[in-house]
């Protein structure tokens, strides 16, 4: 008779940890071009140039921090960044920043419908909406009639 393998309680706990890990880390690495080409369409939007200096406040980061971001999400498609130029976004940084701000307000609308003042659900949203699953921003939109 062949023996069964068996996975122990232990490594079934250690593969799920992992995993959560695994999606963690890849939610982190979009959460910073999310936050950036939402920034900057905001700002264009608004008629005001998307500048470096702009964004670094905005975030409360140093310019050489804010520069290396972008130059980075300019390598990846998202942002137009020309030296002495003001930024823009490509149109997969458009696509990128429409859908981050979909998800801000659907989570902010749904913390201010189960009662949360308004100045926590703002704060609350800029975390829960990079790590809130599809399913569950439909459950939040179902739950608000949208």
């Amino acid at each position: 008779m062949a023996a069964r393998k068996t996975t122990s309680p232990a490594r079934t706990r250690s593969e799920s940890t992992a995993e959560h890990h695994r999606v963690r880390r890849q939610q982190h690495e979009t959460e910073a071009a999310q936050d950036y080409c939402e920034a900057i369409a905001e700002l264009l939007d608004a008629g005001v140039e998307a500048r470096v200096g702009r964004i670094a406040e905005r975030f409360g980061l140093s310019h050489v921090t804010v520069s290396r971001v972008v130059r980075r999400l300019a390598v990846e498609g998202f942002v137009l960044a020309q030296p002495h130029k003001p930024l823009g976004l490509t149109p997969r940084g458009r696509a990128l920043a429409d859908e981050a701000s979909r998800r801000h307000e659907l989570v902010i609308a749904f913390l201010r419908a189960l009662g949360v003042d308004a100045r926590s659900a703002a704060l609350d949203a800029e975390g829960i909406e990079h790590h809130v699953s599809p399913a569950t921003l439909r459950a939040m939109a179902r739950f608000l009639g949208r």
